[in-house]
């Protein structure tokens, strides 16, 4: 679903207060980004008891009921999870990973609000969500009759949506901060093959599992669990990141100087982690243009030469990784690259 607009968390759910009320909703999204956490929190935000049917595991006869025969009439009889005498929020999630079969019954229900003779009550809201094609998840094609009964969005991730939920969740502390050091870490792309992948709910998992093993676990044990829940990179860095923190590395005391690039075959996941952190902030604090270039970014920006220069000396496919493209897609201002390429030859000779 291409053409649907985008939303954050944040922006999804005064977009279903106002629409989902009068019209059926259909959230697009990666797994893992919080889809049906936020139907929930909406139902429970105008008062409806939220009813959850899984599309990948209903057959027909789960949505129209099974015929009985009334005052010697034949009738279907919808399944009282569905008819019911109070308003409630209808949630059907992964709705496109149903068959076809099921999608039909699902055209009266989305369209009309009613099952054969069963009306849905005055004030039930209905919700679909599911995944896209391109997420390695099961998905079926919508049919066009069903697509054309819903208003569509598209669900993406977002740090600062994330970052303000776990503030108010209890989320590991480790997570916050890696989360606010690394926001491109907190979601990636679903890989072809098997193997786990970043999403706002594993890192929430990983949060959990490290609360339930309590002050006694170690760099080891978060290894094992960040390797079982995220992807490989994010698992590694984040590791990395932990051993930075107990061993008191600081990118902010480098860049004073106050300390130096960590150089121990047994610290080169500090390294990169490291690495990576000076080439975001640089990518985060240097402007596009020149001549909106402040002192304190003047300073950032030449202090970190002389840094790029010394982390050569230890490592030049680290000090690479400084100018090449960060996995977000952003990449050095045009005028910095330009510039750290023709100070190179001066710094390495001045050293």
């Amino acid at each position: 679903m291409q053409a649907a607009h985008q939303l954050t968390p944040k922006s999804l759910v005064p977009f279903l207060l106002n629409v989902a009320p009068i019209l059926p909703v259909f959230i697009w999204g990666p797994p893992g980004i919080g889809k049906s956490a936020i139907v929930r929190a909406f139902a429970e935000a105008v008062g409806l008891p939220c009813i959850s049917l899984l599309g990948s595991q209903l057959a027909p006869e789960d949505i129209i009921g099974v015929p009985q025969v009334v005052d010697g009439r034949s009738r279907f009889c919808p399944p009282t999870i569905i008819a019911r005498d109070e308003p409630y929020c209808l949630f059907l999630d992964e709705l496109n990973a149903c068959s076809q079969e099921v999608q039909k019954a699902f055209y009266s229900l989305i369209l009309d609000r009613r099952i054969g003779e069963f009306q849905l009550p005055p004030g039930t809201v209905v919700i679909g969500a599911g995944n896209r094609a391109e997420d390695a998840a099961i998905t079926r094609p919508l049919s066009s009759a069903l697509i054309n009964r819903l208003v569509h969005v598209q669900l993406r991730a977002s740090a600062r949506d994330w970052l303000e939920w776990a503030g108010d969740s209890g989320i590991h502390e480790l997570i916050v901060t890696y989360i606010m050091n690394r926001s491109d870490h907190l979601w990636s792309k679903p890989p072809k093959h098997e193997e786990p992948f970043s999403t706002p709910r594993a890192w929430e998992m990983l949060s959990r599992a490290i609360d339930a093993w309590g002050p006694s676990i170690t760099l080891d044990d978060i290894k094992v669990l960040a390797s079982g829940l995220l992807t490989p990179a994010h698992a590694q860095q984040l590791v990395a990141f932990a051993k930075l923190r107990e061993r008191q590395h600081d990118l902010n005391a480098i860049l004073r100087g106050d300390r130096t690039w960590p150089e121990k075959p047994e610290e080169r996941d500090i390294l990169y982690f490291l690495t990576q952190q000076l080439r975001d902030r640089l990518i985060k604090e240097l402007p596009d243009d020149e001549r909106k270039l402040g002192r304190e970014a003047r300073e950032l920006a030449n202090r970190a030469k002389d840094l790029i220069i010394s982390l050569a000396r230890i490592s030049t496919e680290l000090a690479q990784i400084v100018v090449t493209e960060a996995e977000s897609g952003a990449t050095l201002p045009a005028w910095y690259t330009v510039e750290l390429a023709r100070a190179l030859p001066r710094l390495a000779a001045r050293r």
